[in-house]
C-alpha cells in the first residue's frame, strides 16, 4: 500500500477505534460514583454492586488473549464489530435491570467480553495501517489519550449523569456512543490476513482466562484481606493463578512441539525490547490507575469532596496525559521511543513526589494540581512510546498476539495499581499513620522501578 493510502486509511479510522477505546474505559470508573443508588434501586447490597464492577474486570483480563486471538480466526474488523455488538446489547441490558443477576450478564460478562474483542483491533488496526513510526506515534497517541480520558471523566461524568438523571442514563449513553462507533466503524478498512485460518486454541484459551482470572481475583482481594502472609484468599488465589498459567505456558510448549497453532506464540517472550516495553506499560498503568484511585479516595474521605468535585480536581492529570498524547507524533519525529519512555517516568516520578509534597503542606483545593498535570504530562508521553515499542517489535503476522498479551499486561497494571493502593490505603490506616502518603510513596517507588526499566531499553534508533 503506498505512503499516501496508507496515512488517508490510518486517518479514516482513528475516530472510531479513540471512541471505543474512551468507552471502555470510561465504562471501568463511572460506576464507582453510582453504587448506592445503584444497591437501592437492584435491590441488593452496595458488595452485589461492588461485585459486578470488579466482574467487569476480571472478565475483561480473564477474555483479552483469547479474544485477541479471534482477530487471526475471524478477521480484525469482523472482531472489532462483535465486540461492539456484545457491548452493545450489554449496555442495554444493564440500563434496564430489574436486579443483580441481569446487571452482572450484562455490565460485567457481555460488557467485559465486548471489550477484550473490541480493544485488541484497536491496535492491531493502528499498527498495520500506519505507514511509519510517527504516523503510528501519533494514532497510538490519539488512542492512548482517549483512554486516559475515558478512566480519568469516569467518575466526573457518571457522577454528573447520576445527579442530574439516574445511574441508567449511564449505560443508556455508552449504548448511544457504541451505535456510533458501529456506524463510523463502517469506513475503517479491512487489512487481508495473511497466509491461512488458524485453529482456535480451546484448551489454551481457558488455561489463559482462568489464570489471569485469578490473579486479578487475587489482587483485587488484597484491598479487603490485605497482604497477610498465611491462609489469605489472596494468596490461595494468587497461588492458584501462577499454576494455572504455568499449566499455560507448558500447554503452548507442547503445542508449538506438535505443529499446533497455540494461542501465544512463545517467540513473542524472545524479544528483548518487547519484554522491556512490557514491564513499562505495566508500570505505566499501575501508577495511572493507582495515583487516579488514591486521590479519589483522599478527596472524598479525608477532605469531604463530592463526586463532581473530585473528579475537577482530577483534571490536570487528564489535561497532562492529552496534551502529550496529541504531541506524541512531533515527539516520535525527534526522539527515540526509549527516550520517551525514560522522559515520561522521570517527569512522573518528578509529578509524584510534588503531589505528595504539596499535599502535605496544606490543604488548598487546587494544591495537587502542580503534581497532578506533571505526572499527566509524563505518562501521556510514555503510554504511547511503550505501545509503540510493543507493537512495532513484531510483523503483521504477530500482531494478533502482541496486541492481546499487550493489552492484558496494561489490565492487569490497572488492576494492581487499585488493588495495591487500596490495600496500602487500608492497612495504614490506623491513628497516627498516614495512609494516603504511604500508598504515593509506594506509587513512586514502582515508578523509580519503570523508570529504571526504560532505562534498560536499547538505545539503538527505532525503525
Amino acid at each position: 500500500m503506498p505512503t499516501r493510502q496508507a496515512a488517508d486509511a490510518a486517518r479514516a479510522h482513528i475516530l472510531p477505534l479513540a471512541l471505543a477505546q474512551f468507552i471502555c474505559s470510561y465504562a471501568g470508573t463511572a460506576m464507582n460514583v453510582a453504587i448506592t443508588p445503584m444497591a437501592r434501586d437492584l435491590d441488593t447490597t452496595v458488595f452485589g454492586v461492588q461485585a459486578s464492577i470488579t466482574l467487569f474486570t476480571l472478565t475483561m483480563a480473564a477474555l483479552m488473549i483469547p479474544g485477541s486471538k479471534l482477530t487471526d480466526v475471524w478477521g480484525r474488523k469482523r472482531c472489532l464489530v462483535a465486540g461492539l455488538l456484545l457491548y452493545g446489547i450489554g449496555a442495554l441490558l444493564a440500563a434496564v435491570a430489574p436486579g443483580l443477576g441481569v446487571m452482572i450478564l450484562g455490565n460485567a460478562l457481555l460488557e467485559g467480553a465486548g471489550s477484550a474483542l473490541m480493544i485488541p483491533p484497536i491496535y492491531i488496526l493502528i499498527t498495520v495501517l500506519s505507514p511509519d513510526m510517527a504516523t503510528r506515534a501519533k494514532y497510538f497517541g490519539i488512542v492512548s489519550g482517549a483512554g486516559a480520558l475515558g478512566a480519568a471523566a469516569g467518575p466526573l461524568l457518571g457522577g454528573l449523569i447520576t445527579s442530574l438523571a439516574s445511574w441508567r442514563a449511564s449505560f443508556l449513553l455508552q449504548v448511544v456512543v457504541i451505535a456510533g462507533i458501529a456506524v463510523l466503524v463502517r469506513r475503517v478498512p479491512a487489512p487481508a490476513r495473511l497466509g491461512h485460518v488458524p485453529r482456535f486454541d480451546l484448551t489454551g484459551a481457558v488455561l489463559c482466562g482462568a489464570g489471569l482470572l485469578l490473579v486479578v481475583l487475587g489482587v483485587l482481594l488484597s484491598t479487603r484481606y490485605g497482604w497477610r502472609l498465611g491462609r489469605s484468599p489472596v494468596w490461595l488465589a494468587l497461588t492458584a493463578g501462577g499454576l494455572t498459567l504455568a499449566g499455560f505456558v507448558l500447554h503452548l510448549r507442547r503445542t508449538e512441539r506438535r505443529g499446533r497453532e497455540p494461542l501465544l506464540h512463545l517467540r513473542l517472550f524472545a524479544v528483548r525490547t518487547a519484554n522491556l516495553g512490557l514491564s513499562t506499560q505495566a508500570a505505566q498503568w499501575l501508577v495511572m490507575q493507582g495515583t487516579f484511585f488514591v486521590t479519589a479516595v483522599y478527596l472524598q474521605s479525608a477532605r469531604g469532596y463530592s463526586a463532581i468535585v473530585t473528579g475537577l480536581v482530577l483534571t490536570p492529570a487528564t489535561v497532562g496525559i492529552l496534551v502529550s498524547s496529541a504531541a506524541a507524533e512531533r515527539f516520535a519525529r525527534h526522539h527515540t521511543q526509549r527516550t520517551l519512555t525514560v522522559a515520561g517516568f522521570t517527569a512522573t516520578v518528578a509529578g509524584l513526589v510534588l503531589l505528595l509534597v504539596l499535599a502535605a503542606t496544606g490543604s488548598g483545593i487546587w494544591r495537587s494540581a502542580p503534581g497532578l498535570l506533571l505526572a499527566g504530562l509524563g505518562l501521556g508521553t510514555m503510554l504511547t512510546s511503550s505501545v509503540n515499542l510493543v507493537q512495532s517489535a513484531f510483523p503483521d503476522r504477530d500482531q494478533g498476539d502482541i496486541s492481546g498479551l499487550s493489552r492484558a499486561v496494561s489490565n492487569l497494571g490497572s488492576s494492581l495499581g487499585t488493588a495495591l493502593a487500596g490495600s496500602v490505603i487500608v492497612s495504614a490506616a490506623s491513628p497516627g499513620r498516614h495512609p494516603y502518603a504511604a500508598s504515593l510513596g509506594v506509587l513512586v517507588v514502582i515508578a523509580v522501578i519503570g523508570l529504571f526499566l526504560a532505562v534498560l531499553l536499547p538505545r539503538a534508533p527505532d525503525a
